[in-house]
């Protein structure tokens, strides 16, 4: 028997292209598909938050600094699975976090922080300073994965009162298409969207424009502001 053919060579890159530029091009694309792929998977409406008009998910979660431990309810009606066997409007559970009883009392400020790899400190500083100017108005966080006691050594360091929730395994950062911070969901009462501040100094140097103009069109759907 004769022996087999030799399997032919493998194709030879285009002339003037080294294999070191081939290797890049192979990199930039699996990156690209990665990309692709985790867009694909968010279920929120995209990573620049959630769009004006639209209505907050509602969802409920531990306090950051309380000792209640589990993932968040993202659960809109009974027994959704792994989203909840409750409605998250329905969890009223002590050391936990909902966010239709916020927006139930009134427009809602709600930041998001990411321990790791980002730096939203200064838009959780000026929310804790306005929520003390802004009466009736709701501040509320929500950090995102992360080491708990990471985030807890943080909430004490820079003693943020208004509440902050622990979303463990990030799908109120999904439901919301939050990709990083800061970033600040402003909503009427009742949960509809105004807007999303996006970007550090936007969110620290603007927030507070932002939220007073919340205020007054709150105040113009018919909402009445504590005296």
């Amino acid at each position: 028997m004769s022996a087999p053919p030799e399997p032919p060579p493998p194709p030879a890159p285009p002339v003037g292209a080294s294999r070191y530029g081939w290797f890049v091009g192979v990199i930039v694309v699996l990156i690209m598909a990665y990309i692709l792929v985790n867009t694909l998977r968010t279920n929120g409406p995209g990573a620049s938050g959630p769009k004006p008009g639209e209505r907050l998910h509602p969802w409920a979660a531990p306090l950051v600094l309380s000792g209640l431990d589990g993932d968040a309810n993202v659960a809109i009606k009974p027994n959704q699975g792994s989203a909840g066997k409750v409605p998250a409007c329905s969890v009223h559970l002590a050391g936990s976090i909902n966010s239709c009883t916020l927006t139930n009392k009134g427009p809602l400020v709600l930041g998001f922080y990411f321990t790791r790899g980002a730096s939203c400190s200064g838009s959780f500083d000026v929310m804790q300073r306005l929520s003390a100017q802004t009466p009736g108005v709701q501040f509320a966080g929500v950090v995102v994965r992360g080491d708990r006691g990471d985030a807890r050594s943080v909430v004490r360091k820079h003693h943020w009162t208004f509440p902050i929730a622990y979303d463990h395994d990030g799908d109120i950062a999904d439901l919301y298409g939050i990709a990083g911070c800061p970033e600040v969901v402003l909503a009427y009462p009742g949960g509809v969207v105004r807007e999303t501040v996006l970007g550090r100094d936007r969110a620290e140097r603007e927030l507070e424009r932002h939220v007073r103009a919340l205020v007054t069109a709150s105040v113009r759907r018919g909402w009445k502001m504590p005296v």
